[in-house]
């Protein structure tokens, strides 16, 4: 059975290795090996991380057996209107199909809902497979946005929100 649990400082490392094997398989086909590795240690470096959840970013971390298969990461974006901001979701390649990603998502929308949320934003590729995945979640695309993040690197993304 598939648990989840609330991530904390001592889930940094396996966060990090769950992003080191997530990402290339998400990412291998879209953007090249340089911006994977400059992102990853731009926004999975210990110290990015631990920021994170001292500023308030609630953390999942789904599990089988005590195997960590995927996390998500989401916060309040913008408390005027109560618009909250998935960060992070990934499951690792060997756990699609499991309903994992379905799961964290089904649970970030539960815990927006019962903290006052109106909508969740998120942040994906245009060409990331995932976007059909948030799509039947219930997302819409809000936006195409095109955002520098340093080193001559693009992401070249959909904003999606949803209504909660």
């Amino acid at each position: 059975m598939i648990l989840l649990r609330s991530g904390k400082e001592e889930d940094i490392e396996s966060i990090q290795e769950m992003a080191s094997k997530t990402w290339p398989a998400a990412y291998g086909d879209i953007i090249s090996a340089e911006q994977i590795e400059y992102m990853l240690e731009k926004m999975y470096n210990k110290g990015e991380l631990l920021s994170q959840l001292q500023k308030g970013y609630t953390f999942l971390i789904a599990e089988e057996n005590d195997i960590d298969l995927g996390f998500a990461s989401f916060s309040i974006h913008d408390s005027t209107n109560h618009i909250y901001k998935l960060h992070k979701l990934y499951v690792l390649p060997e756990a699609h199909g499991k309903g994992v990603g379905k799961l964290l998502i089904n649970e970030v929308v539960n815990m927006v809902r019962k903290a006052g949320g109106k909508s969740l934003e998120l942040n994906v590729n245009r060409d990331n497979k995932a976007t059909e995945f948030y799509i039947k979640a219930g997302f819409n695309i809000k936006e195409t946005v095109d955002l520098d993040i340093g080193n001559g690197f693009l992401m070249n993304d959909y904003v999606m929100e949803m209504a909660i």
